[in-house]
């Protein structure tokens, strides 16, 4: 396909997508309670604060809280369809386990969503963006726990019934294959020396599967039209050679990951976890009425997050090894890579966009794709990321693509529009957004919004629906 042929649907949602925990601040204004973002070290693969009052990027973020109105005008003059962004779930329900919601905490987003809507940009809306309340930690040992099951649905019947003529697209939980590596973010739980990890894990994963049926239930029942999604970090597994033993094991690596697309957009289990769970050792709390539910309460799209591929290999040892939101891989030789060692792969995309589509036949929805960068200001005040331009054309063009081939997408949010606290390092030196934050990885800075050159690239993107690509 020629470039000057790209054809993005009429109604393409273009935008952007930030989380609650990363860019609001104010972390115990209101009424809020305590997350684990607000405990978390720098970045969510470091261990949490024995004392949550402790300083932590996330307490001040960039101050969206206070400053929502200044950054969504300057999301609509770039023009933007949509943004993602989350509920603080602590904002609702302090401690999470509450018979009542927050009124104050309801007031902010009602206040926001009026905001975005005010400049025509559609909400999609995250319940559970690695935020989750600390006292259902704390009090009931995170996501093992079934209990979770009944707060969680508590939470979103509030909200639903709150926002029901404001928003029409949600997302249960973010990036929720994160239980795999980071069960502390994405399950609020600790797995102690000894414990089966896997078990735990896969519990865990269960809860959250029965948790985001009964959203999706309730979704539809309170706001006629609504759609619910599902959400998961991805990227596909090459085989690091053409040997059958590579195949296969990239073949399974891809399974952990659509795993669980494949029980919340298929709604059962699929056969091959009957032998990794008998691998494993794992046997679930699953009952007659929790497959009821995963089967009669499937999603309605898949949204996912896209920032690189990964390579595998049955034999790993000696191969040299990279990483990147979330998962190690082998890398890739043919490919070029950022500052923080991501491997950028635009053709993934478009792979991952068919692989998905393929597998699924359900409408998708990429919610996260964004590079990032260390940003420099010049003396003129200007900032130059010609570098970050080329990632998202690059990507842009290979999910134009995508749709040539097929595919039915339903938007392209780029992640970090504005510069944010990156989830993975708690710095604000690694930078994503279009629109630059004065603030250092110390937290010092004016806090004062500037626009990049990618800010009017991306305003005549979305101004020709992609045909400026």
């Amino acid at each position: 396909m020629k470039q000057t042929d790209m054809q993005f649907p009429e109604g393409f949602l273009w935008g952007g997508a930030i989380a609650a925990n990363q860019v609001e601040g104010a972390y115990q204004e209101n009424g809020k309670g305590l997350s684990i973002a607000d405990i978390l070290g720098n970045g969510i693969f470091n261990p949490p604060y024995e004392h949550p009052g402790k300083k932590n990027p996330y307490h001040e973020a960039i101050d969206f809280y206070h400053r929502y109105e200044e950054d969504i005008a300057l999301f609509a003059e770039m023009g933007f369809k949509a943004l993602r962004t989350s509920i603080a779930w602590t904002r609702i329900f302090p401690n999470g386990d509450e018979e009542t919601p927050n009124e104050a905490g309801l007031q902010f987003y009602d206040q926001l969503f009026d905001c975005m809507r005010k400049y025509n940009i559609e909400p999609v809306v995250t319940l559970s963006h690695y935020e989750m309340p600390l006292g259902l930690v704390k009090d009931y040992g995170g996501w093992r726990n079934r209990k979770l099951i009944e707060f969680f649905e508590r939470y979103a019947i509030a909200v639903f019934k709150r926002y029901k003529d404001k928003v029409k697209y949600w997302i249960a939980f973010n990036e929720i294959n994160v239980l795999l590596h980071i069960p502390f973010v994405g399950g609020g739980t600790v797995i102690e020396e000894g414990e089966n990890k896997k078990q735990i894990i896969y519990q865990m994963a269960h809860y959250q599967h029965v948790a985001s049926a009964l959203a999706a239930k309730a979704c539809h029942e309170i706001i006629p039209g609504s759609q619910m999604g599902c959400m998961i970090a991805a990227g596909p597994y090459y085989p690091h050679t053409c040997h059958p033993d590579d195949i296969l094991t990239a073949m399974e690596m891809d399974r952990q990951v659509y795993f669980f697309t494949d029980v919340m957009a298929r709604g059962y289990y699929p056969t091959y976890v009957k032998r990794w769970f008998k691998e494993y050792d794992v046997e679930l709390d699953l009952t007659a009425e929790d497959e009821q539910l995963l089967k009669q309460h499937t999603v309605d799209y898949i949204s996912f997050s896209y920032y690189k591929s990964r390579c595998a290999s049955a034999d790993p040892s000696g191969l040299e090894m990279v990483s990147g939101n979330l998962a190690m891989g082998v890398k890739n030789p043919y490919l070029k890579a950022s500052e923080w060692g991501w491997q950028i792969d635009p053709t993934g995309l478009r792979f991952t966009l068919n692989q998905l589509y393929d597998r699924y036949q359900k409408p998708l929805f990429i919610v996260e794709n964004g590079f990032g960068a260390v940003d420099t200001v010049e003396e003129d005040q200007s900032i130059h990321d010609d570098y970050r331009i080329s990632y998202l054309r690059d990507h842009m063009i290979e999910a134009g693509k995508a749709i040539e081939d097929g595919v039915e997408l339903l938007g392209f949010l780029s992640w970090g529009p504005i510069d944010i606290v990156s989830a993975s390092t708690g710095e604000m030196k690694k930078r994503y957004g279009y629109i630059y934050v004065d603030k250092d990885n110390e937290g010092n800075g004016t806090l004062r919004r500037i626009k990049k050159k990618s800010f009017d690239w991306y305003k005549e993107v979305i101004a020709s629906n992609g045909a400026s690509l």
